[in-house]
């Protein structure tokens, strides 16, 4: 009897890579406005984002009206990538991943974690992104370079941004067009009103930002306007069938419990930093979601653990502060037993007190640190950590990879007897080549995980939720 193959050639999903020669050249505005407008016109477009993002991949959601998952090689087995693409991809017309950085920049020289990589791995075209400001022909020879330093990626097509004027664009386009052989399918000149507003860590997120929609509306019109969405899609008909792995499905089933253990998920514009995944592999792995606010919530409702994501509680420090009663409810609850994760923006909730400039917040007080800021970043960059004491959540020996990227750092402790269980192999984490601090069942880190980069997590979570569930002696749910 012949034994069925582990692999098996996928129908591709039309669709496209947008990339760039480095940060900043306009790869989210063109990836949201393309969206928005293929959206427009009755197409279904499935949104993903290369590398460790949350704040572009909001802006990628919000154009598609569904959720932007991550396609990260350093996070994620390149097998459970093209799962995981291929699921998100069944049913829609239109795939876009919008790539990061320079389109063959990565951790090192190989290449290996770089947009141009992953558009192999997908089968994808490639549609790069270029700032026209202060270049003609030039750029013809920058391009060429890029298509000629791996012929095996495929570059379609090329996307001019601030340009200065129909002559501009004119050079531009003949010159890549007559040295390279790569059509230039629209410029888009230097834009007066910056529709998208930026911080620190790059665009706001949209949770935060209260014309969102507006605002997409306004760079699908200029893309609609600049931009040959026909021949884009052409393009994106390219893609090319690849050989994957045989899985089922990016997650097993769901768990099947008579009493589903309850998991708090903080989301408001102060924690909102979460991969839909991480989300969904916690419900796949038998646990109910709800959601709720520090800032505007009076309590914690009943819940049986906290997932306490990333985000920007420095900005909303003054009314963290202010809502002293769920302050306090939730270090009693850690107290107690309280199974509670927290990454990044959550590692500072937990801690005693955020000093901003002149003027100190405090925050829950259950972790013995005080958190300060400074003007650049004190962690920035993927993450390799080697877990080498007892936590809650993960065996002692295991390696996690994940990504920090934090302007804050602990400026004090207020008592030494909580320790630091993570190693860092690469990465700052929170004090000395350390992180995550773990005390009663609460463990919080800088370091951001992806659920199916780190498949044990959910399940270990869920767990926790569901023994002290137990200890309640919890009336079941109907």
């Amino acid at each position: 009897m012949k034994q069925a193959s582990a692999y098996h050639h996928c129908r591709p999903t039309p669709g496209i890579v947008v990339a760039a020669l480095h940060g900043g050249s306009g790869k989210t505005i063109f990836s949201v406005g393309i969206i928005a407008a293929l959206k427009a016109l009755g197409k279904s477009v499935a949104p993903f984002k290369k590398g460790p993002d949350y704040i572009d991949a909001g802006w990628l959601a919000l154009a598609a009206g569904r959720p932007c998952y991550n396609l990260d090689t350093f996070l994620i087995d390149p097998d459970i990538l093209l799962t995981s693409y291929h699921t998100h991809t069944q049913h829609t017309d239109f795939s876009l991943i919008e790539g990061n950085r320079g389109i063959y920049d990565c951790i090192d020289t190989a290449g290996e974690t770089s947009t141009a990589e992953l558009a192999k791995l997908l089968g994808l075209p490639v549609i790069l992104c270029v700032d026209a400001t202060k270049t003609t022909r030039t750029m013809a020879a920058i391009v060429g370079g890029i298509v000629a330093f791996d012929p095996d990626v495929r570059i379609a097509g090329v996307i001019l941004n601030r340009t200065a004027g129909k002559r501009h664009q004119g050079i531009l386009t003949q010159s890549i067009e007559t040295y390279t052989g790569v059509p230039v399918l629209g410029a888009v000149p230097k834009l007066r009103k910056q529709e998208v507003p930026e911080r620190h860590m790059g665009l706001v997120p949209t949770a935060e930002h209260g014309w969102a929609a507006p605002a997409v509306d306004a760079i699908r019109e200029a893309v609609a306007t600049h931009l040959d969405l026909d021949r884009i899609v052409e393009v994106a008909g390219t893609a090319s069938p690849i050989l994957q792995k045989t899985r089922p499905q990016v997650f097993p089933p769901s768990v099947v419990r008579k009493n589903r253990p309850i998991i708090g998920v903080f989301q408001d514009s102060a924690f909102q930093f979460y991969y839909p995944e991480n989300l969904e592999a916690l419900e796949a792995a038998g646990a109910d979601l709800v959601f709720l606010s520090p800032l505007r919530d009076a309590q914690i409702p009943v819940v049986d653990a906290l997932y306490v994501g990333g985000g920007f509680p420095e900005t909303h420090a003054r009314e963290l502060e202010a809502n002293t009663a769920f302050r306090m409810q939730m270090k009693t609850l850690a107290q107690q037993g309280l199974p509670i994760y927290a990454e990044c923006g959550g590692l500072m909730y937990l801690g005693d007190r955020l000093v901003l400039a002149d003027k100190t917040f405090a925050m829950t007080g259950i972790l013995p640190l005080v958190f300060g800021f400074s003007e650049r970043p004190r962690g920035h960059g993927y993450t390799i950590i080697q877990v080498d004491q007892e936590n809650p959540y993960y065996p002692i020996g295991t390696t996690l990879r994940g990504h920090e990227f934090h302007y804050s750092g602990v400026d004090a402790w207020t008592r030494h007897d909580t320790p630091l269980v993570f190693q860092m192999v690469r990465g700052t984490g929170i004090t000395d080549g350390r992180d995550g601090i773990c005390c009663h069942n609460v463990l919080a880190t800088y370091t951001h995980i992806h659920a199916l980069g780190t498949p044990e997590w959910a399940p270990a979570m869920v767990g926790k939720a569901a023994s002290y569930r137990k200890t309640q002696q919890r009336v079941p749910m109907p």
